[in-house]
Parts: C-alpha cells; structure tokens; sequence
C-alpha cells in the first residue's frame, strides 16, 4: 500500500508549480504542528529533500513523468541524482498468452539505460537470464539501453510454469509490447541485438515483427536444422589442423577407457561441490560420458588451445583439463534445472545439436546412439520437436530478411550454424577468423572489416558511425 505522505512528497519532486508548491507548503505546516526537537530535525530533512528533489534536471522529471504514464510499467531508479546515463529497472506487465490474456501474466525485468530523447536505441533480446554488462553498440552508438530478460528466466517468471507459453511468438510478442511502448517516447531510429541464443531471438523477433526495428544484429547466433544439427558434426570433424581434433579424440578415448578410475575421484568432487545427478537417473557416469563427449564442441566453442591438452600420462591431469573445458556439474541437476526453459525451446522449436558416437562406442557404457544436448524438462511431458516455424523463416530470410548483421567467429563450434545472406537480400555476415564464441566482437575486428561493419551500420542508421568507438 502506498502512503498518502510519499506520494505528496513524490509529486513534488517531478514540477515545481504552483500548485505543487502548495502541497509543499501545506505539508510544511503539518510538520511545524509537532513539538520539540524532532519536529525542527523533521522539518529540514523534509524541505532539504524537498528542494532536491525540485532541482531534478529536466531531462531526469521528463523521463520520470514519462514513465509513470507508461501502462504496465513499476520502475525502480538505480543511479544517484542527476547521474548520467540514468538507470532504471523496470517491471513490465506480460500475458502468458498475448492471445488470449485471461490466462494469466508475469512479469518481465527490463533493464533501461538512458543517454536522450533523440539518441538511438537498442534493443538487447536476451536469450536467458539478465546480463547487466555493457553491449559495445550502447557504447560506441551512445544509445538508449532497452535489455529485456528472456520470459521464464530469471526473475520474469510466472508464478506456476505453463510450458505451452513458452513460444518464440510469445516470447517476441514479449518484445513487441516493450517496443510499442517505449516507441513513442524514443523517437530516432532503432536497433534489437543478442549474443548466442538472444542472437537466435533477434532474428525471430525480427521475423515476427520486421518493422520494429531498423536494424538487427545477431551476435554468434545459430540458426539450426533439426534436433540433432549434422552441419556441427561436419565442422568438429574439419575444423582447425588434423593433429589438433587427432589430439582431442585421443584425449577423448583415453578418459572413456578409464571410466571407473575417474569415477572413483570425481564422484568426491561431485560431492564436495554439492552436485546431484537425479535428472540422469542418478548416473555420474552418464554425467561423465556427456561431459567426454561435449570435450570437442566446447573445446572449439571457447578457444581452448590445442598445446594445452595433456598427454594420457596422467589421470588426475586429465581430469582437471576436462573440468576446465567440460564441467559435469553442466549436466548436474542445478544446470539441468536453470536451462530447462531453454532446452525445452530447443527440443520444441529452435533446434540444437548431439554427439556423434561413432569414434567411441566400444568405450561408451550409457550411451548406444547419438544422446541428444536437449534436455528438455521432465515435467513438460513428452515435448515434440516441430521445425514449421524454422522452415519458414529459413524462407523468409533469404528472399525477405533484410537490415541484419550477423557477426561470427570462425572458430566457434556455433559458426556450424550461421546464416550467410542471399544476394536477394541486404542483410552481410562478418566472420572473425580464429575468433571464438567470446571473442567474435565487432572491438575485435580487423580495421578493414570494422570499416565496412561501421560504415553499413552508419548507412542503415542514417548517422556516422566511427569504427574507433568500438573498443
């Protein structure tokens, strides 16, 4: 419940007329009618707060006033007192079905960063839980900061999961709500961006709603072909020199021969680091074989180096160099349980990948057949991959998908996936050579290439954009 006193004292604090003011005079008055000491030391803490509060920039009330009249929108200010960028953590208002909003809502964080009315904003679509980190198009652009959380994941979560609500048409008609009511206040010209699997919901938010904005970037987003993507198994079986995936197989093979040994060390890490394997029928070696397996996808994910791989010689070095690169503890129930909104998107509608056993099925005790990465949760039910909705922007971004950017590096496992524009299109893809899921960053381009990125984004954006203001 809100008191009456705050909300006075609120009003004052975005104008100064008037009327206004004499909300502040009678307030004075009623705090003058106290006795003593504490009356004196309540009356200038009120009008010192008070006077504060009036000499609030301009730009500052204006984005105040704004906000409350924003429907479906609580916000909380999170920098100090006319600091510069202001920030605000908002609170959006969403139906689980925007079809249908008898059937509940939920509420999503949005993470608001403004420069100016007339600067130009993005959109970052994230693709989990919010990351609060800085984009380098918010700064080498000086845009406003639109970073919306991803529904079902971390605090946008409705009170009881309903998986049939997590869509990709729900979750952009998510974005579309945000970008409609943000739109009349921002005015210049927009753009919606994501890494990796907010990547993937920039291109299906651009599908969806192709004229929200007026450019996307997708950073390392995959586009994928099926539950179990073979284009990944062709890339790990090409990628980098012949020694090198020679030296990752033979490390691969060494640690599936000698399963029960580091069984019988890790199942004391496992302990000491709280890990449960419910979710695999409380099978650490199904943990372990997933882990020896996924080895080679995240070796190349994250730009692990060949010379650091170690020789069989040595059981414990072994298993530290693969918990650095492939932690069980990924297929733990902890992990299993926080990406299970993903993983159910990926067994439902976007797509993922698996692991080819072909190299090591005389050493595999779990596995026969190609596991799937999808660990859809059990809860969902049995959960049928349907590819209609790939199928059909896999159409419309080559004949229709126009005004992107794609941005990938050359040496992510994900680079398997990319999408490589038609000629009927506008839309360019920038691969970074030797660059990894991490690194594959417009900072991190060659001068040649950060030009021709610069100069397109500059065209598209109807500004100049200076390839040095990347960094």
């Amino acid at each position: 419940m809100f008191d009456a006193s705050f909300n006075y004292f609120y009003f004052v604090r975005i104008g100064c007329n008037r009327k206004k003011y004499m909300i502040v005079k009678l307030k004075a008055v009623n705090i003058l009618k106290m006795k003593g000491m504490k009356r004196e030391l309540l009356f200038i803490a009120f009008i010192f707060s008070t006077w504060a509060g009036i000499s609030q920039s301009s730009e500052e009330k204006k984005l105040e006033e704004a906000l409350f009249a924003l429907p479906d929108v609580s916000f909380t200010k999170l920098t100090q007192h006319n600091e510069l960028p202001i920030q605000y953590m908002l609170r959006v208002k969403q139906p689980l079905d925007h079809k249908d909003k008898s059937k509940g809502e939920f509420y999503q964080r949005v993470l608001l960063t403004h420069q100016g009315f007339e600067k130009p904003t993005l959109m970052q679509t994230q693709g989990y839980e919010l990351y609060t980190g800085k984009n380098e198009l918010e700064i080498a652009l000086k845009a406003n900061h639109l970073n919306i959380e991803h529904r079902y994941f971390g605090e946008s979560v409705p009170d009881s999961i309903q998986w049939k609500y997590l869509t990709l048409e729900q979750v952009t008609a998510d974005l579309h709500k945000i970008n409609q009511l943000f739109k009349p206040l921002y005015k210049s010209k927009w753009i919606s961006t994501g890494i990796s699997k907010g990547g993937q919901t920039t291109i299906f938010y651009k599908y969806f709603y192709p004229d929200d904005v007026d450019v996307s970037i997708p950073y390392v987003a995959p586009f994928n072909d099926g539950l179990e993507d073979q284009r990944i198994y062709t890339f790990l079986d090409t990628v980098g020199s012949a020694e090198c995936r020679n030296k990752i197989e033979e490390f691969q093979r060494n640690l599936l021969k000698q399963e029960s040994a580091a069984l019988e060390k890790l199942k004391w890490y496992a302990k000491g680091a709280g890990l449960e394997f419910k979710y695999l029928d409380d099978e650490l070696g199904k943990a372990y074989e997933l882990a020896v397996l996924e080895f080679s996808f995240s070796f190349w994910q994250w730009g692990s180096k060949c010379e650091e791989i170690p020789g069989n010689e040595n059981l414990d070095t072994s298993l530290d160099y693969l918990l650095k690169v492939s932690n069980i503890d990924f297929f733990g129930d902890s992990s299993m349980e926080k990406y299970a909104p993903h993983y159910y998107q990926a067994a439902s509608q976007m797509g993922y990948y698996g692991y080819d056993i072909d190299a090591f099925k005389e050493d595999l005790k779990h596995f026969t057949s190609n596991p799937l990465a999808s660990f859809y949760p059990k809860e969902a039910g049995k959960v049928v991959y349907d590819p209609a909705l790939n199928k059909k922007v896999d159409t419309w971004l080559k004949s229709s998908g126009n005004n992107m950017l794609y941005i990938y590096g050359g040496s992510d496992t994900w680079s398997a996936d990319m999408i490589i524009p038609t000629s009927k299109v506008n839309s360019k893809s920038y691969v970074l050579p030797g660059k990894d899921h991490g690194k594959a960053r417009i900072k991190n381009m060659d001068p040649v290439m950060k030009k021709q990125f610069s100069d397109q984004l500059g065209l598209w954006m109807g500004m100049q954009v200076l390839p040095e203001e990347f960094k």
